[in-house]
């Protein structure tokens, strides 16, 4: 098992943050509790010198791991220099397309937080409420990090082939900064999406013409984030094209892992060999490389490294 000291020794990863990290227990097997201590040997193991923590359980589509805002902030406030919280706030609260969440949003952002994530109530993309959400987001300077996963019995925030309502969000929330993720989010990586793929992770080259690149290079307001099966597996299933990709949008892009199981500390996830491999051989630009691991989010989040 690596650590962060074998990790400098041998010249990896300079200073590495992951955007994308949890706490919780994974349901049913309630005996799992990730704990921030978890979190941190796992941090140790990889390299990883801060991890910003996202809360799930505010949407009953994510109680699948128990952690809720409290939780998130509890966390980090044992481990301020290593852990920073996000919060979540469901759009469906209060029921209406007007509801007010200022009061949260003071709250939360008094209390640390530097965004709203992980974002995934099985809604369109664009749902009055969820458009609602996004704009006072923006007033108050916080991005939205969203999981996009379209299948009929999972989680996350819906959309049709070509990410329409996303564009639509994008259009209508200018001031609001969406962080990508998710299998469908990162399937749109190609023109060619099948749809029994599409909430899944799709094999094979990609298609020049996906809606993802194309919603990139034309709304500065969305970033995204390369954590999880689905982020590893856009820029990996052709080699070429995830090498291009990660150039041209070396600007919009942050590392990430999603790792949710305390076991995964005895492995080097697979992120995280990806990021290592794409340092050790050379195969973007030290400036590049710097963007995605850790500048493009400490510039994002307003953090001072």
């Amino acid at each position: 098992m690596f650590n962060a000291a074998d990790c400098r020794e041998r010249g990896w990863i300079p200073l590495l943050i992951d955007v994308h990290g949890h706490i919780g227990r994974i349901v049913p097997d309630r005996r799992e509790f990730i704990d921030p201590a978890n979190l941190i040997a796992k941090m140790d193991a990889w390299g990883i010198d801060i991890t910003f923590v996202l809360p799930l359980s505010e949407h009953p589509e994510g109680a699948y791991l128990e952690c809720n805002t409290e939780d998130v902030i509890n966390a980090c406030s044992r481990y301020p220099d290593r852990l920073i919280p996000f919060c979540l706030i469901d759009p469906r609260f209060g029921n209406r397309r007007d509801m007010d969440f200022t009061y949260l949003l003071e709250e939360y952002r008094a209390r640390g937080c530097r965004g709203i994530g992980e974002l995934l109530p099985k809604l369109d993309f664009d749902d009055p409420l969820c458009i609602n959400l996004y704009r006072q987001a923006g007033k108050f300077n916080m991005p939205v990090l969203f999981d996009m996963q379209d299948s009929a019995d999972g989680y996350g925030l819906r959309d049709d082939y070509g990410l329409p309502k996303l564009e639509n969000a994008l259009k209508k929330c200018p001031d609001t900064v969406f962080i990508g993720h998710g299998p469908t989010f990162w399937a749109e990586i190609s023109a060619d999406v099948p749809e029994e793929s599409r909430a899944a992770y799709p094999k094979g080259p990609i298609g020049m013409g996906g809606a993802v690149p194309r919603l990139m290079r034309t709304y500065p307001n969305l970033w995204a984030d390369i954590s999880a099966g689905s982020g590893y597996n856009a820029l990996t299933r052709d080699p070429a094209f995830g090498i291009e990709f990660l150039d041209e949008f070396q600007d919009k892009l942050m590392f990430g892992t999603d790792s949710c199981l305390r076991s995964d500390v005895n492995i080097v996830y697979p992120n995280i060999a990806l990021i290592r491999d794409l340092r050790e051989n050379k195969k973007l630009s030290e400036e590049a490389l710097e963007k995605i691991e850790w500048k493009n989010c400490a510039e994002l989040l307003n953090l001072k490294v």
